[in-house]
């Protein structure tokens, strides 16, 4: 598979598109297109790759990225409840004519920043959920107006993290986004065995030496720090969402060596599982 170019059509008497996602979980892969894209997660959790920025989402997560902008959803582990988002997309040439205007240069500015991916702060995000909401069943000049209303208020708001790195190279070419794809696959599939950099070298038909060089000039980081980053994310959301014991949840993450598995949960995290647990979890610990 490789970072495939998607072409999106416009929702039925719009100029641009809105949808309300349901499903098992995100189809796509790696992927870009030419339209603009802002994402608002209602009921979902996994980890979501923007450029080279991977980090963990979950309900209330609202997310923008630029024009050509690689990115995918991806849940992890088994889910309980189907994946349910609203999406918007829409081509620059929507607000071309505007976009040199005094009253509109705040959302110019918002495009300029989405094209490193803008991730929205959940507290904000919640503020506008009933505004997407109302998007998904607004009609004609109604969504338009509700649009531009939604696009002023991202453009205003301070709220928000740049998500990839500056370094960030969009001119990927195709077997470079394949590569890319398959690195995600393989981790997604292997995370819970010990990966070598041979095996992650071999999977993508890459030499050890030329993989690493690829590797960090994409991503700015080794693959082995990736590939812990991965794991802890993965640590971390099961210490919000189950009652597991930090220590099974490090062996259920693929660390068999446990003080290396607090260790790298710091050096993430900034905190300890266990405070980290203690800050964010939403299922209570019974005492026996």
């Amino acid at each position: 598979m490789k970072a495939r170019y998607h072409d999106i059509r416009n929702s039925p008497g719009s100029s641009f598109r809105v949808s309300l996602f349901e499903d098992k979980e995100f189809p796509a892969a790696w992927h870009f297109h030419k339209e603009y894209e802002l994402t608002y997660i209602i009921k979902s959790t996994g980890i979501r790759y923007v450029g080279n920025n991977m980090d963990t989402f979950e309900n209330d997560d609202l997310v923008m990225v630029g024009a050509n902008l690689p990115h995918c959803w991806k849940t992890i582990g088994e889910q309980t409840e189907d994946v349910e988002c609203i999406i918007i997309q829409w081509n620059e040439d929507l607000l071309h004519n505007w976009l040199d205007k005094k009253e509109v240069q705040h959302i110019h500015e918002l495009l300029k920043r989405s094209q490193r991916g803008v991730k929205f702060n959940k507290s904000f995000a919640k503020e506008i959920k009933q505004n997407l909401v109302k998007l998904v069943e607004a009609q004609s000049f109604e969504r338009l107006i509700l649009f531009l209303q939604i696009l002023q208020k991202l453009a205003l708001t301070n709220e928000f993290e740049l998500l990839a790195g500056s370094s960030f190279s969009e001119s990927l070419s195709s077997k470079e986004s394949e590569r890319i794809n398959s690195i995600y696959n393989y981790l997604k599939e292997y995370h819970l065995d010990k990966i070598t950099l041979s095996n992650i070298a071999n999977e993508v038909s890459m030499s050890n030496d030329t993989f690493c060089r690829f590797f960090k000039k994409t991503f700015n980081t080794s693959f082995f720090s990736f590939l812990n980053e991965y794991k802890v994310s993965i640590a971390s959301k099961m210490l919000i969402d189950t009652d597991l014991s930090v220590s099974e949840i490090g062996y259920k993450t693929g660390y068999n060596n446990l003080t290396f598995f607090h260790r790298q949960f710091q050096k993430h995290m900034g905190m300890s599982p266990s405070k980290f647990r203690k800050a964010y979890q939403r299922i209570p610990i019974v005492s026996t």
